[in-house]
Parts: C-alpha cells; sequence; structure tokens
C-alpha cells in the first residue's frame, strides 16, 4: 500500500514538474533575452530623442535640414553645446504642428465652441474638443483693440511681469536659454483650487517671426537638471501654443488690433470630466485679467522701465518668410506627434515584461489545460513575475 501511494505521489510531482517546467523555462528565456536586448527607448525613455524614432513623420526635425528649406533664416553666431540640445527641444515640427492648427488644417476632431464673450477693447471666443486618446484640448481667440504684435508677444513671455497679473502662477524661473535662437527652458509652479495641489511644469519655448506674425511654441520638456520632487507634482504632458497676428479693427477697419490664437491642453492629473468643469467655470474670470494687464504693461513700457529678462529673449527669435509658413500649412506630411508621457515617476518602458508574462499565461492557460486550478495556478504566477518585471 505505501508502495502504491509512493507511486502515486511520484506521478502527481512528476506530472506538477512537466507542467511547470515548460513555464519557467519560458519565462527564464523571455528575462534573459528581454535582458539582453533593451532598447534605448525603453532603459532612458525620458532622454531618448523621440523624434528619431518617429522621424519619417517628422518633415524637417532639426536645424541643419531646415536651412536647405526656402525661407529661413537664423541669426549668425556660434553656440555651445548647451544651446545646440536647446535648439533640438523645440524643432521646426512644432512649428509645423502649430501652423496646421492656426489654419485648422491638422485634420483633428471638429471644434465645439465653448465662449464669445467681450469688453469694449478686448473680444474672446472659446472652443473645445475631445480627441479620441488624452486630455480635452482648448482653442481661443483673443484680440486687443489698438496694440500691436510685438507688445502682445512681450507681455505672454514676459514670466517676471506674469507673476504680478497672472494669480495663478507663484513661481516662475528660467533654467536655460539659447542666445541663437531664443529658445528657453523655464520652471512654472501654478496653484489650482482646494479639490487640486500645486502643480510644477517644466516648459521649453521658442518663438518664431513670419513678418510679424508670431509663432510661440511652449510645451513640456524632459530637464535632467531639475530632478522631479514629491511635491509640488510635476506635469509632463503640457502645450499651450499660440499664434500672434495684426488684425482688422471693428472699430474702424484698420490693422491697429492684435489677434492671439492659442492651442492648450495638459494632463494635470485628475479626471478630465473635473478638469472641464474647472476650465468652464473659472476660464472668463482668468481672461478678465488679459486686457487690463497688457494696458499696465504698456504703460509700464511706454515710462521706460527696464525689459525683464525674457521679455528680452522675446525678441530673440528665427525669421521665416510667409511663404515658408503656407508650405507648411499645406504639407501633406505627417505632423509631429506631441509625446503623451506617463505622469508617474515610473518609464512606460517598464511595465513592457509584465504585459508579455502576462499574456503569455492567457494563452498557455488557454491551450494547455480547461482546468480551473490549473488557470488559477498560472494566472498567480504570471501575476508574481509581472510584479517581479516592474521591478527590474
Amino acid at each position: 500500500m505505501f508502495q502504491n501511494f509512493t507511486l502515486v505521489v511520484m506521478g502527481i510531482l512528476g506530472n506538477v514538474f512537466a507542467f511547470i517546467a515548460p513555464l519557467w523555462i519560458a519565462v527564464i528565456f523571455g528575462v534573459v533575452v528581454g535582458w539582453a536586448w533593451k532598447p534605448k527607448w525603453a532603459i532612458e525613455p525620458n532622454t531618448y530623442d523621440w523624434t528619431s524614432f518617429f522621424k519619417f513623420r517628422v518633415p524637417w526635425s532639426n536645424d541643419s535640414e531646415l536651412r536647405n528649406q526656402p525661407g529661413f533664416s537664423v541669426s549668425s553666431g556660434s553656440a555651445s553645446e548647451g544651446e545646440k540640445g536647446l535648439r533640438g527641444l523645440v524643432t521646426e515640427g512644432d512649428l509645423q504642428n502649430l501652423c496646421k492648427l492656426v489654419e485648422e488644417k491638422d485634420g483633428g476632431p471638429a471644434w465645439i465652441q465653448m465662449m464669445d464673450r467681450s469688453t469694449p477693447t478686448m473680444s474672446y471666443q472659446a472652443w473645445r474638443r475631445d480627441p479620441e486618446s488624452g486630455p480635452p484640448q482648448y482653442r481661443s481667440r483673443t484680440t486687443f483693440e489698438d496694440a500691436t504684435p510685438e507688445m502682445v508677444r512681450d507681455f505672454f513671455w514676459d514670466d517676471e511681469y506674469r507673476l504680478r497679473w497672472d494669480d495663478m502662477l507663484i513661481h516662475a524661473s528660467t533654467i536655460q536659454e539659447c542666445e541663437i535662437t531664443g529658445t528657453m527652458i523655464v520652471q512654472w509652479v501654478r496653484k489650482f483650487p482646494f479639490f487640486c495641489s500645486d502643480r510644477e511644469y517644466i516648459i521649453g519655448r521658442r518663438i518664431w517671426n513670419a513678418e510679424r506674425a508670431y509663432y510661440c511654441v511652449t510645451k513640456g520638456v524632459p530637464c535632467s537638471s531639475m530632478p522631479r520632487q514629491s511635491k509640488p507634482k510635476r506635469v509632463d504632458l503640457y502645450y499651450s501654443s499660440y499664434c500672434i497676428r495684426a488684425v482688422k479693427s471693428r472699430k474702424d477697419d484698420q490693422r491697429t488690433s492684435c489677434e492671439i490664437l492659442l492651442f492648450h491642453h495638459e494632463d494635470m492629473g485628475i479626471p478630465w470630466e473635473i478638469a472641464k468643469l474647472g476650465v468652464r467655470q473659472g476660464m472668463w474670470g482668468a481672461v478678465q485679467k488679459f486686457d487690463p494687464g497688457l494696458r499696465a504693461y504698456e504703460k509700464e513700457r511706454d515710462s521706460g522701465a527696464p525689459l525683464s529678462r525674457s521679455a528680452k529673449n522675446a525678441k530673440v527669435h528665427t525669421k521665416v518668410t510667409a511663404d515658408y509658413v503656407r508650405s507648411l500649412e499645406d504639407s501633406t506630411s505627417n505632423l509631429l506627434e506631441i509625446e503623451n508621457r506617463d505622469s508617474s515617476d515610473k518609464p512606460t518602458g517598464r511595465n513592457i515584461p509584465k504585459l508579455l508574462v502576462v499574456g503569455g499565461a492567457i494563452v498557455l492557460a488557454c491551450t494547455l489545460d480547461q482546468g480551473l486550478v490549473t488557470k488559477a495556478v498560472i494566472f498567480g504566477i504570471a501575476r508574481r513575475f509581472g510584479k517581479f518585471g516592474r521591478r527590474l
């Protein structure tokens, strides 16, 4: 009897080993192969040059390629290694993206109007759309009477002065700037209502001048010199770019007014429906501060007040022709995709092993055995290895 019991136990153990061994071999093989073949985008997702990953989608991804295009010019001078790095943060792909947004040729969903308000010296219209993926996107048109594009450009670029009229901005500093192209990296900290803590933004920005039409790109960028802190929470996905240009006045039909077309979206880490509600409720209150802030800024400039560092930087830009801008608008090439990075501290590339293990476990459970116990064992092992893979 004891001998029969031993044979039964040995048979069970043999079956268990025969069942588990292939799984262990597959997992170990996958770990070894995955560890040996690590693409750079999975190891260093925050520092990888994603424009090279999507290079077939970018018409001109760097300045050297753009110099061969007609209508391009930039001030001469030698650039340091740091400045060369800055020039790659905000590229001509971003300019093309903004040009297509301005002319509504980006191929995105239709815009839904949210607001149409005005004062004697300012008018404001706003639209929203919800893309298939990503946060809600906003478009607005603000028109200032009796204002020049240069004054409006300096007003919105001047971080030092913005601290005086923008109640939501509580900190602004310049991290790095390029004296050749005017590209900047700046840090913002903004406060939000009681349900949302302060948010930090690391922003790359640059201006293109197309015959007094100013295309201003500002977006979230990585910055190795500014490590992520637990508080305030950093917003990685941020895009807020605009075009400033002269338009006809509603008073006398002369081109004495200035229009700013803004395109904005960001992922603050809160539910998008709540974010949309907050934007809808607070939009006009925030916009109303634009006009008195601009008029006070004009008076201060007229009095001879010295320019701030960021206002001086607004005068350093890349000149392009109107024909060149039209060529970008009409280009059939795909736009530069705005990178949607995970707002958590963990790079997204490190979740791939977990997906592979769990996916393999599902296939294995459906093909090797139909028993519920067997499937439970496989899913339990897969869950453990998924956690292990995430720690690698």
